[in-house]
């Protein structure tokens, strides 16, 4: 009965609504007008919703057992309604913000939304490529501008660490032109071609490489997660299969009809 319940469409529909509710509810929470006209009432649906999801776990957990902690999208629930359970007194009083993550529970609650983080997660390796490639690139690059450019602008090129954050700051487009680049180009005018091909190989380059590797596993995930078994003309073999056998019983009953006549 608790699965057939779990299963309901009108149960997910109802955590799906709950989880908006408790977004809204924890984003009055942080209004001081909110909170005086009606904070005991957002208290009190926060605590019922809270009641609500720990029971709905604790459903699962009685119907799949053991099953339920190698569903990893089932261990993300169960992390981030505990959250909400730790007392929040003393030194844990920072775990109160931490009561915003119930949210994240959207996520497994709208399949498209897990196939987006299920590709995010899966392109990680090949992320992780990636920021090495950047990180080579920006460190080479550090190294040259601070030599080049340290003497004459020493607060944004004095030393490593400060031009790796003004080269951070040019791949991402933050007033790179008018407060960094003019000024330098002004006394040394190669300090543009510079530039140009450092974002040429940051930004466009590595930066987009990023997007590709995220789009790919978010389509390689989501051919995973589509229906295996289909019919040729793209019709759902379980269809097929239902009219095949509602044929079947039709075919019987008008037998049974003919030599009752």
């Amino acid at each position: 009965m608790l699965e057939r319940l779990l299963k309901d469409p009108r149960t997910e529909r109802v955590l799906l609504t709950l989880i908006i509710l408790n977004a809204i509810t924890l984003g009055l929470e942080t209004s001081p007008s909110a909170m005086a006209a009606l904070g005991p009432v957002l208290i009190a649906i926060d605590r019922i919703i809270l009641a609500v999801f720990v029971l709905e776990l604790a459903a699962r957990l009685a119907v799949r057992r053991l099953s339920f902690f190698r569903d990893p999208w089932s261990v993300f629930d169960l992390a981030v309604v505990g959250i909400a359970l730790i007392p929040a007194t003393g030194s844990l009083s920072v775990l109160r913000a931490l009561r915003v993550l119930r949210v994240l529970r959207l996520i497994t609650a709208v399949p498209s939304l897990q196939r987006v983080v299920g590709g995010l997660v899966s392109a990680l390796p090949g992320m992780g490529s990636i920021t090495l490639l950047l990180a080579l690139i920006l460190y080479v690059f550090a190294v040259m501008a601070t030599k080049l450019f340290g003497q004459t602008n020493p607060e944004q090129f004095g030393s490593l660490g400060a031009t790796a954050y003004t080269l951070f700051q040019v791949m991402t487009f933050d007033d790179w032109s008018g407060g960094i680049v003019k000024p330098l180009a002004e006394q040394h005018p190669y300090a543009i071609a510079f530039f140009l091909i450092f974002i040429l190989l940051s930004t466009f380059m590595a930066l987009n490489l990023f997007i590709g590797v995220i789009v790919n596993a978010i389509d390689a995930e989501t051919a995973e997660d589509a229906p295996k078994l289909t019919h040729p003309s793209g019709v759902d073999e379980r269809l097929v299969a239902e009219i095949t056998a509602l044929r079947a019983e039709i075919a019987e009953l008008k037998g049974h009809l003919s030599k009752a006549a």
